[in-house]
């Protein structure tokens, strides 16, 4: 494989976690312009060459957290990174560890000095760390193996449950009092989001959520969407909850997909006609949701939606020189502002990745947390 071909393999895995060549749809209108938020500005926490940022964890305006990759090309110096930004300026937090952490995944807290990071280790292990903006030190959980994987993790005080697959089967694992445990599913596929007692992802061949009811974790009934995943899920309460991802049909073929619980079922979100791919969702915790993606026919474009009740509009940044498309992975609420970061990254003509945030927010004029 070229070394064009292994970029193009990797931005396909990075965007989608499902075998999908890039396509190029008919260019389409928005069904009507945003009213309340609109693209602020793009900047990045610059990462070393080829890197990316998977999360994004918002607890206050000055104390944003974002995790990723950089240098995903080498073998020696790929490494997973966790940067802070403090109101002014972002930093990269230590890891102390000598044997190294891969692609970090997930980022989530309990609070300012309980902060969670997952991901792949270098020695072929699950990578979990812990820490605060004084540097962040592996935890080995007591049942993880190689070939184990995990892709989102959720914190509360005094418990913290990381969700993956093993074994193509969902894989559950719950730290509480310095003690962990792990569970296989009997659920076919892989969780690759938990918040609040909800795990998403999927079977393989069709959506799946999981939910913890005090006991055990239980799969859901779902409306029936064959080919559908889920890669997110924002929990407002027991009685609201958003799940995002997509609905594949076939090879360049992904539709977009939202599910919203409303305490008694899950049901499908109608949203505006786009192509687009989602993989994050953040909500402000009143029943409005921002979520991140990429829409193939205005690639170089940064592409939210916003979605209140039932509707939900589109919001797109401007298009940069040397940026041919831009991947936004993950999205936060920012409490207070009245606005979301999302992070990801772009890539150039020759495939190179540049990590990315976007921000958006009210207009001028408007007011915050309308």
């Amino acid at each position: 494989m070229t070394r064009r071909s292994q970029r193009r393999a990797l931005s396909l895995i990075l965007a989608t976690s499902v075998a999908l060549p890039q396509v190029t749809p008919a260019a389409h209108a928005d069904p009507r312009p945003a009213s309340i938020e609109a693209w602020q500005q793009s900047t990045s926490v610059r990462l070393d060459a080829d890197g990316s940022l998977s999360d994004v964890l918002a607890l206050s305006s000055g104390d944003i957290w974002a995790v990723g990759q950089q240098e995903i090309w080498d073998v020696w110096k790929n490494r997973g990174t966790i940067r802070h930004w403090n109101g002014t300026s972002w930093s990269e937090i230590a890891i102390r560890d000598a044997t190294g952490a891969g692609s970090l995944r997930g980022v989530a807290a309990a609070g300012p000095s309980d902060v969670w990071a997952v991901g792949d280790g270098h020695d072929g292990l699950p990578y979990l760390a812990h820490g605060d903006t004084g540097g962040f030190d592996r935890v080995r959980a007591q049942g993880l193996r190689a070939g184990d994987w995990l892709g989102g993790i959720d914190a509360r005080p005094g418990r913290v449950v990381a969700v993956g697959s093993r074994e193509r089967k969902g894989l559950i694992v719950t730290g509480q009092g310095g003690q962990w445990t792990v569970q296989r599913l009997d659920e076919k596929g892989a969780l690759y989001a938990v918040s609040s007692g909800f795990a998403v992802g999927d079977t393989g061949t069709a959506p799946l959520v999981m939910h913890y009811s005090g006991t055990s974790w239980k799969a859901m009934e779902l409306p029936d969407i064959p080919g559908g995943y889920l890669r997110d899920v924002q929990v407002d309460s027991a009685k609201r909850a958003m799940a995002v991802g997509g609905v594949y049909h076939g090879p360049g073929q992904v539709e977009p997909l939202v599910l919203t619980w409303n305490g008694k079922s899950w049901k499908r979100q109608k949203l505006p006609a786009t192509d687009a791919r989602l993989y994050g969702v953040t909500g402000d915790g009143k029943g409005r949701y921002w979520i991140s993606g990429y829409d193939p026919a205005r690639a170089a474009e940064p592409y939210m939606l916003r979605c209140e009740k039932d509707d939900c509009e589109i919001i797109r940044g401007g298009a940069a020189r040397g940026r041919n498309s831009v991947r936004l992975q993950a999205v936060a609420y920012l409490a207070g502002k009245g606005a979301v970061w999302a992070v990801g990254h772009a890539i150039d003509a020759a495939d190179r990745y540049t990590d990315v945030v976007e921000s958006f927010g009210p207009k001028a004029g408007q007011p915050r947390d309308s």
